[in-house]
């Protein structure tokens, strides 16, 4: 394997590989057979400074295949550890490898990651790689959620390997190639806790610090604002997924940033019929990780975070938790305020009046009562074209949209200006999990991309509103079998 000059724009660092080595262990890819280019983000690729015609030519496509290192570039797999649906475990870049930090043009720092490049010491007996379809369910679901401005972690590119994988059946390799403002994560702090030193866990912070959060002084208090910070990032950013039907589906705390962006499209999906209890993963059989449950997982993740940083925060261990316990109790009103504000977006209402609240319930309560569609019914309150649904036929609909305009009466912004800024809030289009489905199935069963393609170019504009997207809003047709999603990736 050779480091590799090119044409496509590297310009990598490698910050992270300045961390005690406790955090990490170097570690080249597993070159593969015969690497194949399936789909390259040019417009991604284009805003980190690469030369995305490059990247297509055989060079480009061996660095994403791990079969050549960039210049630049030190690849490594990073430690940490994780609550896994509440149990703690040592864990580790078992399937993936950071290959360093893409200096972009305007200066940002950004990690590129290959996921699937094969084992690391972190691997626990797996292959380290990973199945086509699970890759290409990634960068649908990652992209969708960028053009639905929540901040995430973004897919550059996917190769197929040329070689084949083994799960329950045979399936064929690929690689991703994934973009993050970084992969440190609550169980990154978890890992320092636990198996480092004080001194492993105040480097972790200070680069954490300078990082993601360089506005914070450098003063007694910067580690009790870093939590402060990472807790702001959080509730708005699970407040986001909220506000579009958004369910993770496997909220342990090695998938929790702390940059605040959504991280790993395992077993994630969105939700159609509105019901708070609404759980895709197959896994999560009790529903710890359930639509209505992630605010709370959020908190309790958050907690575990707090409690790593307690050595930091104090050096009495009582004020120390007292300092962590007082932060972590504001989540709840952070979160509530935001999703208050998202909700009155969504409603076109500008301005705060105490009966919103309410206003708000009750119309999730109809929307769980006549088994609403979550995103066609904003959408249809939106386009003011009241259809599709038996819950827009009810008195109780007409009541409550009666109460609706009475409240819009009661702010000075035009009717108008309200329907904008629901047409700002609301999307049209979700990545629905029939039409996902749809473009995984024709991918990697029929090796046509053209399905996948259209969906990726509809999901690019969820807030367009266009004729073009109707087709993309319609209901899967009815299932005596719910949908299930699995941890493929």
């Amino acid at each position: 394997m050779t480091n590799e000059k090119s044409e496509a724009g590297w310009n990598l660092d490698n910050s992270y590989a300045q961390l005690p080595k406790i955090f990490f262990t170097s570690h080249n890819p597993t070159p593969v057979e015969s690497p194949k280019l399936i789909i390259l983000n040019e417009p991604l690729a284009a805003s980190l400074g690469l030369n995305a015609q490059a990247l297509q030519y055989e060079d480009g496509v061996a660095v994403f295949a791990g079969n050549k290192i960039p210049e630049g570039a030190s690849p490594l797999a990073q430690a940490y550890a994780g609550h896994q649906f509440g149990h703690f475990n040592m864990l580790g870049d078992g399937r993936a490898l950071l290959l360093g930090e893409q200096i972009t043009p305007e200066g940002e720092r950004v990690d590129i990651q290959l996921k699937g490049s094969g084992r690391t010491p972190y691997s626990r007996g797996g292959d380290g790689r990973a199945a086509l379809g699970p890759m290409l369910r990634e960068y649908i679901i990652s992209e969708a959620m960028h053009a639905l401005g929540i901040p995430t972690t973004r897919s550059l590119a996917v190769v197929t390997t040329g070689e084949p994988i083994y799960r329950e059946t045979e399936l064929p390799g690929a690689i991703l190639t994934r973009v993050a403002a970084s992969h440190l994560r609550v169980g990154t702090f978890q890992f320092a806790a636990q198996w480092g030193t004080v001194e492993h866990l105040r480097d972790l912070a200070d680069y954490t610090l300078q990082r993601h959060y360089q506005d914070v002084p450098a003063d007694e208090n910067r580690y009790l604002r870093l939590l402060q910070e990472v807790i702001k990032r959080q509730a708005a950013l699970i407040t986001k997924w909220q506000l579009v039907g958004f369910i993770h589906g496997v909220m342990n705390t090695d998938n929790m940033t702390i940059s605040g962006e959504t991280i790993d499209y395992g077993p994630c999906a969105f939700m159609d019929t509105y019901d708070p209890a609404t759980v895709f993963s197959s896994i999560d059989r009790q529903g710890r990780y359930a639509y209505g449950n992630q605010p709370y997982i959020c908190r309790w993740n958050l907690a575990r975070f707090a409690e790593t940083l307690l050595p930091l925060l104090h050096d009495d261990e009582e004020k120390a938790l007292e300092l962590a316990q007082n932060e972590i109790s504001h989540f709840s009103k952070l979160y509530q305020a935001n999703w208050l504000e998202g909700m009155r977006a969504k409603l076109g209402i500008f301005n705060e009046e105490k009966e919103d609240e309410a206003l708000i319930e009750d119309l999730l309560k109809l929307m769980e009562k006549h088994r609403a569609d979550f995103t066609n019914t904003f959408r249809a309150l939106t386009i003011e074209q009241h259809e599709g649904s038996d819950l827009f036929g009810t008195e109780e609909f007409t009541q409550w949209h009666e109460r609706w305009q009475v409240r819009l009466g009661k702010q000075q912004e035009s009717k108008e200006s309200s329907l904008e800024l629901m047409r700002n809030s609301n999307p049209a289009v979700i990545p629905r999990n029939h039409r996902v489905e749809e473009a995984l199935d024709a991918a990697v069963h029929q090796g046509d991309y053209s399905v996948m393609e259209r969906l990726l170019n509809v999901l690019s504009k969820p807030y367009d509103h266009s004729p073009e997207q109707i087709e993309y809003c319609t209901l899967p047709a009815p299932s005596s079998r719910p949908y299930r999603t699995f941890c493929g990736t």
